[in-house]
């Protein structure tokens, strides 16, 4: 069973920083490429960073590029994502999802390619 806690958020001044982290409980963590999706209330959830399972790839939405970093640890099963310059727009529950079964290369910017998921923890964003 694969399990994703995610950590790292609360609230913050815009223009702030935080650093969300996603720990995996899996066996081979490079076997995952990983994402995080974020949802306002009223909102659907949306897309805001992906990473392939080597590393070697990143994907932003165009919403949070040159803002947020994707990243991983793959000796310690968690993915992060560094959130600077942040704003009021990016309160949400941020969510880390995990895709098994890519190659080292690909990345996944659609929830449906995602089969688990964290908890969520929240972001909220004050000015």
């Amino acid at each position: 069973q694969v399990q994703l806690v995610e950590s790292g958020g609360g609230l913050v001044q815009a223009g702030g920083s935080l650093r969300l982290s996603c720990a995996a409980s899996v066996r081979t963590f490079t076997n995952y490429a990983m994402g995080w999706f974020r949802q306002a209330p009223g909102k659907e959830r949306e897309f805001v960073a992906a990473i392939s399972s080597s590393g070697s790839n990143t994907y932003y939405a165009d919403s949070v590029k040159g803002r947020f970093t994707i990243s991983r640890d793959n000796a310690k099963n968690t993915v992060y994502l560094q959130m600077n310059s942040l704003e009021r727009e990016d309160t949400a529950v941020y969510y880390c999802g995990a895709h098994l079964g890519s190659s080292g290369s690909y990345y996944y910017t659609e929830s449906r390619f995602y089969g688990f998921w964290g908890q969520g923890t929240q972001v909220t964003v004050s000015s």
